[in-house]
């Protein structure tokens, strides 16, 4: 339905103080945010389908394709339920309230007699759209998760634990990071040090919530049969490589769509993000040059993924060039933690999300609070933000990523443990030597005639 510019209506009842003018819709920003929505979802499905599923052995090629697909579907409508709702209603420090359930206050209605799409109460966008694009991250976060539990869990626990976890951990982190709560910086319901924390665009709330709850649901359920004693190499490389190329596209919806409008904010985090990228490829490949001898595409792969997870926290507050060093960090640390770290402990995250998403996530949120400046957004109304303005804003860095990491750990943990009693988290060895692809969903990836 089109919107009439000078069709104003008032916004839900949440949020009505947050403005007191007629408002109207600003065409760009919305062309910019729709577009950006669409960047994201790709980023799911196929991007992050194919990434994972290249990374598998050649029978649970389709169990990984089918869990990032089938989230793309579940986890759009819990959010139009209830998630939105639950991280986006009200202004209280801890939970969304029910202000949005079931789209109440987000999709059109009638006001006057008049079919009217409301207009969200800060941005000159419709709700839709700001609903849409939130919703995007509520999607891709919780299948990232499935990296670390590949090739073993099974799929009705799976569902039912994404269902919980999306509701229980993610939306209330996204919550009080993105809507006023007691992670937001500058809120007034920010109870940590440093007056709360800077994230652009996920590195609490999307990188370190998944990595961590990723590395638990590694050592809950186990190793794989064989793993450590048998070869289980990637069966796809390139389904991998064109997995992460989109990955790469798609983050420029996820980074700069974050500024929530078509401004320069946007694409200096644009530039950001994709200096970020560059620099972790070419770090994480270079190591492998200089230890093994030969660069791989897997690993330029993951550097790049690596540097896009680190410079998230900071798109929006550093500069460019920060990023290009935001992203050799993440090259250097990342592929540590992928080797030496994973090596030394023997833990089972199968495809790396937590050596890549929890600790380049983590290194990210540390990282924004050096580089962060005001030149590039004055957040903090004139406060100096990172160390090299001068301000103390990592001191709430450091205390969002440790909070983020004990609140995801503990919930995964509980929620694991039920599930564990009720349902089982682990298909039979039977069925795991079989493949998900057939004792999971009777389908084959690759039929040979």
């Amino acid at each position: 339905m089109a919107i009439a510019a000078d069709n104003d209506i008032a916004p839900p009842s949440s949020v009505t103080a947050a403005t007191s003018q007629p408002r109207t819709l600003d065409t760009g920003d919305n062309a910019w945010l729709l577009t950006c929505s669409a960047l994201v979802l790709m980023m799911t499905g196929p991007g992050l389908a194919l990434f994972y599923s290249g990374l598998v052995r050649k029978k649970n090629v389709l169990g990984v394709m089918m869990q990032c697909t089938f989230l793309m579907g579940l986890m759009t409508v819990i959010w139009a339920l209830w998630g939105y709702s639950l991280a986006f209603g009200g202004t209280g420090p801890w939970l969304g309230n029910g202000d949005f359930l079931l789209m109440r206050g987000v999709q059109a209605t009638m006001v006057d007699g008049q079919p009217t799409i409301p207009l969200h109460p800060t941005l000159p966008v419709p709700m839709l759209t700001h609903m849409l694009f939130q919703g995007m991250f509520f999607i891709i976060t919780p299948a990232l998760i499935c990296g670390a539990f590949a090739e073993r869990m099974k799929f009705s626990t799976m569902v039912v634990f994404m269902i919980l976890w999306g509701t229980l951990v993610y939306c209330p982190l996204c919550h009080w990071v993105w809507d006023g709560g007691i992670l937001a910086y500058g809120s007034e319901h920010a109870t940590i040090g440093g007056g709360g924390a800077l994230d652009f665009a996920g590195g609490t709330v999307v990188h370190i919530s998944s990595g961590v709850s990723a590395l638990i649901c590694a050592l809950l359920i186990g190793r794989r049969l064989g793993f450590g004693s048998e070869p289980m190499p990637p069966h796809n490389l390139t389904y991998t490589a064109i997995g992460a190329s989109l990955l790469w596209v798609g983050w420029f919806g996820f980074n700069a769509g974050s500024a929530l409008a078509a401004n320069g904010q946007a694409a200096s985090a644009l530039a950001v993000t994709h200096f970020g990228a560059a620099a972790g490829a070419l770090t994480w490949a270079a190591i492998e040059w200089m230890v093994r001898g030969k660069p791989t595409l897997l690993g330029t792969c993951s550097g790049a993924v690596a540097g896009l997870v680190c410079v998230t926290p900071a798109a929006g507050y550093v500069q460019p060039m920060a990023g290009i060093v935001m992203g050799a960090a993440a090259g250097v640390v990342c592929y540590l933690a992928c080797t030496v770290l994973k090596n030394r402990f023997h833990y089972d995250d199968a495809l790396d999300a937590f050596g890549v998403h929890g600790v380049g996530g983590t290194l990210g949120a540390v990282l924004t609070g050096v580089f962060a400046t005001r030149v590039v957004c004055d957040v903090g109304g004139g406060k100096p933000l990172g160390l090299v303005d001068g301000g103390t804003v990592i001191l709430g860095q450091i205390s969002a990523a440790v909070i983020t990491w004990i609140i995801a750990a503990v919930a995964t943990f509980v929620l694991l443990k039920i599930l564990d009693a009720t349902m089982g988290l682990r298909v039979s060895p039977e069925a795991e030597i079989e493949g998900l692809d057939l004792s999971q969903h009777g389908e084959e990836g690759y039929i040979f005639l």
